[in-house]
C-alpha cells in the first residue's frame, strides 16, 4: 500500500508530463495505464477522463515544477532500493550513491516509452499485439534484472538476480489477466456509482498489485538463491 501511494503521488505526475510531451499519436498517461490494466471501451474512457489533455498539461508545466516532479519520482526509486536491500539482507547504500536511483527512474521511463509507443508497431492488430507482448516481456525481464543490480550497488551477482526478474514479469502477466477480468468491469461500475473517485480507487488498487509483483519477484529471486547457494557461487 505504501508503494501504491508513493507511486501515485510522486511518479504519476511526472509520467503525466513526460507522456504529454511525446511527439506521438498516443493518448498520454491514460493510454499507459490502459495498457497496464488491459482496459478498453468504457473502462478506458473512464481512466482517460481522470487526466487533463496533453495541451493543458504542457501549458501549465514549468521547468521548476518539472524538476520538482523528477525529485519526487526519485523518492519512489529510493523506496524500492530500501526494499531490495531488506530482501537481500544488505546494509543501506551510501547517500552519495543516489545517482543510481536517478538512473533507475530514467530506465523506467525509457521502458514505458519503448513498450507503449504506437509508432514502433505495425498497424496490423495481430502482428502489433504479438510484437508488443514479446517486446514487453524482454524489456521487463532485462529492466528488473538490471534495476536490482543497479540499486543494490553490484553487491549481488547477476546470476542470482535473473530468477527474480523473470518472476516479476510473470507476476505482471498474472496481474494483467486479473485486471482484465476484475478491474476493467469494476472501473465501469465504480465510474457510474462514484464518478472519478471510483476510478481512482480502482487504479490505486491496481498499483497495490504492482507493488506486490515488484517486491514478490525479488523475494522469489532471493528464495531461489538461498536454495541453490553452491551452484550460483
Amino acid at each position: 500500500m505504501a508503494f501504491a501511494a508513493l507511486f501515485f503521488v510522486t511518479l504519476v505526475p511526472l509520467l503525466v508530463v513526460v507522456a504529454a510531451a511525446l511527439p506521438s499519436r498516443g493518448g498520454g498517461i491514460a493510454e499507459w495505464i490502459n495498457v497496464g490494466l488491459a482496459l478498453s471501451g468504457r473502462s478506458a474512457k473512464a481512466v482517460a477522463e481522470l487526466f487533463a489533455s496533453r495541451s493543458e498539461v504542457l501549458s501549465t508545466t514549468t521547468a521548476l515544477s518539472l524538476a520538482a516532479l523528477a525529485v519526487f519520482g526519485i523518492s519512489l526509486m529510493a523506496a524500492v532500493q530500501r526494499a531490495y536491500e531488506r530482501i537481500w539482507q544488505l546494509p543501506a547504500g551510501s547517500w552519495h550513491a543516489a545517482w543510481r536511483q536517478v538512473v533507475g527512474l530514467a530506465g523506467l521511463v525509457a521502458v514505458l516509452l519503448l513498450t507503449t509507443w504506437r509508432d514502433l508497431f505495425p498497424r496490423d492488430p495481430t502482428v502489433s499485439t504479438a510484437l508488443r507482448v514479446g517486446l514487453s516481456v524482454c524489456a521487463g525481464v532485462f529492466y528488473f534484472w538490471w534495476l536490482q543490480h543497479l540499486l543494490l550497488g553490484s553487491r549481488v551477482p547477476w546470476s542470482a538476480l535473473l530468477p527474480g526478474a523473470v518472476a516479476t514479469v510473470a507476476a505482471f502477466a498474472g496481474l494483467r489477466v486479473f485486471s482484465q477480468l476484475i478491474f476493467a468491469p469494476l472501473i465501469v461500475s465504480n465510474a457510474v456509482s462514484y464518478g472519478s473517485v471510483g476510478t481512482v480507487l480502482v487504479v490505486q488498487s491496481w498499483l497495490i498489485g504492482v507493488g506486490y509483483t515488484v517486491y514478490a519477484g525479488a523475494l522469489v529471486g532471493h528464495a531461489w538463491r538461498r536454495g541453490r547457494p553452491r551452484k550460483d557461487q
